[in-house]
């Protein structure tokens, strides 16, 4: 049997917290950044954590099973 191989894009776009959760990037934030308020990018800015129903897809494309 192959070995399992962890998805690369995966890896680069979240980061895995020392508690083991899953954080992303906000979206909105790539262009077009002069038509929205400095309140709504400020906002944008940080990471979340993914949301409860993508937990498990995440964890398995980044665990290479």
């Amino acid at each position: 049997m192959p070995k399992s191989k962890t998805h690369k894009g995966i890896l680069k776009r979240m980061k895995l917290t020392r508690r083991g959760k899953i954080m992303r990037r906000r979206a909105n934030l790539g262009h077009l950044l002069s038509d929205k308020s400095a309140r709504r990018r400020r906002n944008l800015r940080g990471k979340r954590p993914v949301s409860s129903a993508q937990v498990k897809t995440y964890t398995l494309l980044i665990q290479g099973h």
